[in-house]
């Protein structure tokens, strides 16, 4: 597997399933968990949500929904399969909030059905005796009742004022036509996007698609899974990636070690370095010996040598070093010396390197021969 592909892999693996990084969560004081497409942003990020399902913790650790235009309410449950959401008022006033203008056309949720009623402001003898008061929005010498029967409205019209006529959200429609004290209690909604009631009820999870937060699908991720993704996802970034690019590194040092300049470990390995990364030397094997154009045996042989003794000091102007090999000379390490320039060279590193070019390998001087002898040099 190639490092493009390595780095591919690793860049999709967040957004292999957008649902299972996602964690669940939840306010202290609810039973109910947050989950997609509700979010609360302090502790989901936004992939986990969708747009106008944001929740909130307060400061008791109720779970709180802002509808905007309606203000806050407080969460009593979600049910993720029917795709309800059941609200309160946190002020135990919900037909106050009714006839101060309740509105949720700018959110993302709407009424199971609506029913019209008529709140009627009647005298506290009258009303009290004959039918449920709405106690938040009653004093002691009015009491306000609310009724969907509007030839009852008629009937009252004389002894009670009309307050107002409007839609209120219901769970089911008041067939009766009577009074209602259901309009102090739960506010229940519902959302038709995103539409995740058909995973919820196969027990999957719902999510986006992908990372970009486009499409909606279903996933069979359990916490299990999804914490096991997780250690896979860790594993990945702080073990394999840091071995992988470990392997190439090693691996383009033993390239340049084969192809460029070898490196001394010691007198027993200098020769073998010299012969495996010497290209001149493994183009003269590999080529037909017409397309040499280096000197002949016997003029090589007919440079000096010089066998190092102690100080391993060297006849010429060379370091410590050899040019061809780098690797560093040592005690009773043969060495030949070009004539006239006087650049002395491992034996086998000169030699092979002779036999393809003519020329010195430090100043280009072609040598001429001279007489062959082996001189002990200390």
């Amino acid at each position: 597997m190639g490092f493009s592909h390595i780095f591919l892999f690793l860049s999709i693996l967040p957004s292999l399933s957008t649902a299972e990084s996602c964690s669940t969560s939840k306010c202290i004081n609810d039973k109910f968990s947050i989950r997609f497409p509700f979010r609360i942003p302090e502790q989901q990020p936004a992939r986990c949500g969708y747009p106008g399902f944001n929740l909130a913790c307060n400061k008791a650790g109720i779970t709180t929904l802002n509808l905007y235009s309606s203000g806050q309410f407080y969460v009593r449950d979600i049910d993720y399969a029917t795709q309800q959401i059941q609200l309160y008022d946190p002020e135990a006033c919900l037909p106050r909030k009714l006839l101060e203008g309740f509105k949720i056309s700018d959110s993302p949720f709407m009424p199971l059905f609506s029913q019209n009623f008529t709140f009627l402001s009647c005298p506290s003898q009258f009303a009290i005796s004959r039918f449920p008061v709405l106690g938040c929005l009653s004093n002691s010498t009015n009491s306000v009742v609310a009724t969907s029967s509007m030839s009852f409205v008629k009937s009252m019209s004389t002894a009670c004022k009309i307050i107002a006529t409007l839609p209120v959200p219901v769970s089911r429609p008041d067939e009766a036509e009577g009074f209602s004290s259901n309009l102090n209690g739960d506010l229940v909604l519902t959302w038709y996007s995103p539409a995740c009631g058909i995973c919820e009820s196969e027990g999957r999870l719902c999510g986006y698609k992908n990372s970009n937060g486009q499409g909606i699908t279903c996933y069979n991720y359990t916490t299990e899974e999804n914490n096991a993704l997780r250690v896979f996802r860790i594993i990945c970034v702080v073990i394999v990636l840091p071995t992988l690019m470990c392997v190439f590194g090693l691996g383009c040092f033993i390239c340049f070690a084969k192809w460029g300049y070898g490196l001394a470990d010691g007198r027993g390995n200098q020769v073998q370095h010299r012969q495996q990364v010497n290209p001149a030397g493994a183009d003269l094997e590999a080529e037909p010996p017409t397309r040499l154009s280096g000197l002949d045996e016997s003029t090589i042989e007919s440079y000096e040598k010089v066998i190092l003794g102690e100080s391993r000091r060297l006849p010429g102007p060379n370091g410590i070093t050899c040019p061809i090999c780098l690797g560093e000379y040592l005690s009773k390490d043969t060495v030949r010396c070009i004539p006239e320039c006087k650049h002395c060279f491992h034996v086998d590193c000169i030699d092979q390197w002779l036999r393809v070019n003519s020329s010195c390998p430090l100043c280009r001087n072609s040598p001429s021969p001279s007489p062959s002898h082996l001189t002990p040099f200390v």
